[in-house]
């Protein structure tokens, strides 16, 4: 069984208290910080990169799940596996031609690579990322269009996480965008363990509630599976 694994969105939290932010969200039964890279080309938003990871690297020792919606994934691994990321997980849109380099140089700096979709991108564009020897080890199927905090979640996508679920019974299958107590059902029996949330982490009055919520959720999917 693969383990259930909450992904709070810092892209919600307050910037200017980066650090205490995440350490609420560790103390909240967090397992991973989800940190959104985005280059305002590949999506029109621009929000943090290398420089935020290494400042928040020295006050935790938390996995740091990077999602990479950027044009040139390439150009980002150096930094990022400096800076002190432990996930990089970039868009099959932007790598189609060089996928297979960036899986290499991703592991070479000791970082876990993953891929990402959009919501118009079919799930067999990621399969020959998975079937060869130098496969990723997540995919993160995009719930919203991404680029922006607090969209909608697309039920219609469940239908990408149970196709990948039923090939692939041992992935680390992540969603993001849109997930919170009303939806989290629908992802987690579908057949995600990693599930990014922003919004409704964060503005809720109880976030450690929020968190224990969801990974009862994943963890009965599962048995019941």
């Amino acid at each position: 069984m693969v383990k259930a694994i909450i992904a709070p969105s810092m892209l919600s939290s307050d910037f200017a208290n980066l650090a205490s932010e995440a350490q609420r969200m560790l103390n909240c039964g967090a397992d991973w910080l989800h940190m959104d890279i985005m280059d305002g080309h590949f999506v029109p938003n621009l929000t943090l990169g290398a420089p935020v990871i290494e400042s928040l690297r020295k006050h935790t020792k938390a996995y740091m799940d990077c999602h990479l919606m950027v044009t040139n994934p390439l150009d980002y691994v150096e930094p990022l596996g400096k800076a002190g990321a432990s996930g990089f997980t970039f868009h099959v849109e932007a790598s189609r031609d060089n996928w297979q380099e960036l899986v290499q140089r991703i592991k070479s700096k000791g970082m876990k690579p993953g891929v990402s979709l959009k919501p118009g991108t079919p799930i067999e564009e990621v399969y020959p990322l998975l079937d060869g020897e130098n496969s990723v080890e997540l995919v993160l199927v995009m719930t919203v269009e991404p680029g922006f905090g607090g969209q909608k979640f697309m039920p219609e996508m469940m239908d990408k996480v149970r196709t990948l679920r039923k090939k692939y019974p041992l992935l680390d299958i992540e969603v993001d965008g849109g997930l919170g107590p009303s939806t989290i059902e629908a992802a987690s029996s579908a057949g995600a363990n990693c599930v990014v949330a922003g919004s409704s982490v964060f503005g809720a009055p109880d976030p450690a509630q929020v968190i224990s919520l969801m990974r009862n959720s994943v963890e009965e999917a599962q048995q019941r599976s």
